[in-house]
């Protein structure tokens, strides 16, 4: 059995003011022509179709033009969960009439949840679709006041699945999930958080009976724990702080024992989102480029109008900012390490040495001591 994963599709994405879904309809291309290409028995969306609740005319225009082609034209199944930026009953909508021509959607809980079950050689392969849903909601659908977090709301749902015996089983989820329910950073700056004060986190222990299992939330692909717990990231950049992550989706291959082999496919987009360093001479002097660029200026002296000079080389540049060093302590810290009560002259000092990462030379303390002098006494006066 063969089946693609991919998650975190965000359509209808905004970054910085820009609306991404040029680029995502050029990643989804991709992604269905490497369907035509390798012929997966489905496709997995492990949620987040959407980047909001109430998506743009525009991406549910291209949700519908890609999964139309899949499902319609190239007859491969698809199984998709709500994620948390998803409207849970917006998604759910038609899903029964859906479910007969292939598209078997999932924004809500249910009671009984029937596995989408899919045949090879081996025999079935049941597919257990998990939608995000708030632990408070859970403890409330199922009248569990155990229930207080996404680890016990998970568990609840799963002890819920009746695992046939003798079958494979591929469970689809969205959660925070860390290899034994410890704290973790996220790994992009647009994953939303869950829930507020370390509720958020779920065992990977939980997805031990699955031989497969498919998640979505995290942006950066990786595995939890073992091989077989996977996040398959989002498809494109969407934040600055996945400028490193390579994108792309998983090829699942199982076998009748249920044991998985796993292939990264990486997507290129069109525009790549990256950062882009030096003084606006060195910039100007760049090779045009149509990237989304974060400009981080290294000049000693302000520029005037630094983004309509950048957009002369990069027209869809989205930020700039100066690049000032990293403070590596307070002034108040450093401050009290030279005397109990700085004086203005000190805290300067420990100001420039932090902005400059130099010393202030004497003709620097010159100036700002008669400055320091001059307000002083028209304050006195």
């Amino acid at each position: 059995m063969k089946f693609f994963h991919t998650a975190d599709w965000h359509l209808g994405k905004l970054v910085q003011g820009v609306y991404m879904t040029d680029g995502q309809r050029f990643i989804l291309r991709q992604f269905v022509d490497a369907i035509k290409k390798e012929k997966p028995d489905a496709v997995i969306i492990a949620g987040d179709l959407y980047d909001r609740a109430v998506p743009p005319t525009e991406a549910v225009n291209l949700l519908d033009e890609v999964l139309q082609e899949i499902v319609m034209e190239l007859h491969t199944p698809v199984i998709a969960v709500a994620g948390n930026h998803d409207s849970p009953s917006r998604l759910h909508f038609g899903s029964d009439l859906l479910r007969k021509n292939g598209l078997y959607i999932v924004g809500r809980l249910a009671k009984q949840t029937t596995p989408f079950v899919l045949k090879d050689a081996d025999g079935e392969v049941y597919f257990h679709p998990v939608p995000f849903v708030d632990p408070s909601v859970c403890r409330h659908f199922y009248e569990d006041d155990t229930i207080r977090d996404f680890h016990s709301a998970m568990k609840r749902i799963i002890e819920e699945l009746h695992l046939a015996p003798d079958a494979r089983h591929v469970l689809i989820g969205h959660a925070f999930v860390t290899p034994g329910g410890e704290e973790a950073e996220n790994t992009s700056d647009s994953e939303r958080p869950l829930s507020i004060g370390g509720a958020e986190y779920v065992s990977a222990e939980l997805f031990k009976p699955f031989h497969y299992t498919a998640l979505g939330h995290l942006h950066q692909a990786h595995f939890v724990g073992q091989e077989k717990i996977r996040y398959a990231g989002s498809p494109m950049k969407y934040s600055i702080s996945e400028e490193h992550h390579v994108k792309g989706f998983y090829i699942v291959d199982m076998d009748g024992e249920g044991q998985v082999t796993v292939e990264k496919r990486e997507l290129i987009p069109d525009k790549d989102l990256r950062t882009v360093k030096g003084t606006m001479d060195e910039i100007l002097r760049h090779e045009p480029s149509e990237d989304f660029v974060f400009i981080q200026l290294q000049d000693d002296t302000p520029v005037l109008y630094p983004m309509e000079k950048v957009r002369s080389v990069y027209p869809n540049a989205m930020h700039i900012e100066r690049a000032l060093p990293k403070l590596a302590a307070t002034i108040e810290n450093r401050s009290a390490e030279m005397h109990t009560k700085p004086s203005d002259l000190d805290l300067f000092r420990v100001f420039y040495a932090e902005m400059k990462e130099v010393e202030a030379d004497e003709e620097t303390l010159s100036i700002l001591s008669n400055l320091l002098h001059d307000v002083m006494n028209k304050e006195e006066a």
